[in-house]
């Protein structure tokens, strides 16, 4: 008979994975500890489950045979976790917001007027760019600009940002210019595997055939290089304008604009501090419109 689900849960990692390293991180334990837990399952079955190999773990033909089994254990596994949420009429506890740096730095700025009107809840934010896994609870709110093809998620659209371009110092002078007269500048970008950022596809088209002179694939490391003059670039209104150091060197982008959509599994949207942070957050934007589509100057 097999008895613990943790070790379930660690041959699925390692299925889906490939390696340890990879199962390791999902799960958030040590390489040793997927290892033993494998091993134990093993002896369990009385069967092997994986075949070591140079390029990393392959399934055997029993392991094909258990994955269905265990896949559909896992979402009911997820499904329970997720609704035992709502079991409490509680408004206590922490609800956790996953966010590309950008809407962490928008909402970094206003997380002490959340806070005070809304001190029952601890609000925790992650910070990623891939969006981060409802189903599975790795976070309880998303917001992101691409909408998953998903019926158990609930959406709604928060605002649309402004892109502009922006730079410091010497380049005050070009502000008002049309974007082609700013190409002979320095420019700071993302680099290739982040060219999906906003406003990337429009800088590249802008540039042709050259390429940011600065580039990164973080939107602090691209803000701070426009800031300390490595350059021109792209960036959210609300962060450029807010800037005293930072100059706006063009109109807000059209092709730059980005929708932000407020996602929640549907097993989750009536759990009171759930509930209670959308709402919140749905005022927040609204409230802050002008500013977030780079209309308030």
């Amino acid at each position: 008979m097999i008895g613990d689900w943790d070790n379930l849960r660690s041959f699925l990692a390692l299925a889906e994975e490939g390696s340890l390293t990879a199962a390791a991180r999902r799960l958030r334990v040590s390489h040793p500890t997927v290892s033993r837990r494998i091993k134990v399952l093993e002896e369990e079955l009385g069967t092997r489950l994986f075949d070591r190999l140079p390029e990393g773990f392959q399934m055997t033909a029993a392991a094909l045979e258990l994955l269905h089994d265990v896949k559909q254990m896992e979402q009911a596994a997820d499904a329970i976790h997720r609704r035992s949420a709502g079991l409490s009429s509680t408004h206590l506890g922490t609800v956790r917001i996953s966010v590309d740096e950008t809407i962490a730095d928008f909402l970094s700025r206003h997380l002490a007027d959340l806070r005070s009107a809304h001190q029952c809840i601890e609000f925790e934010v992650a910070v990623a760019h891939l969006s981060a896994n409802l189903s599975r609870r790795e976070a309880d709110l998303n917001i992101r600009p691409q909408l998953p093809d998903l019926s158990q998620v609930v959406r709604r659209k928060l605002a649309t940002f402004g892109y502009a371009v922006y730079g410091a110092g010497d380049f005050v002078e070009r502000a008002g210019a049309a974007p082609e007269e700013l190409t002979d500048l320095p420019w700071v970008g993302y680099d290739e595997a982040h060219h999906y950022m906003p406003g990337q596809a429009w800088q590249t088209a802008l540039l042709g055939q050259r390429k940011p002179a600065v580039r990164s694939n973080h939107g602090a490391v691209v803000a701070d290089a426009i800031r300390n003059r490595s350059g021109i670039g792209v960036l959210p209104c609300f962060l450029g304008d807010a800037d005293p150091d930072l100059v706006r060197l063009t109109a807000p982008i059209p092709d730059a604009a980005t929708d932000q959509w407020l996602l929640v599994h549907s097993d989750l949207r009536n759990v009171p501090r759930v509930r209670i942070v959308m709402d919140a957050l749905v005022e927040l934007f609204r409230t802050r419109r002008a500013e977030i589509a780079g209309e308030a100057r």
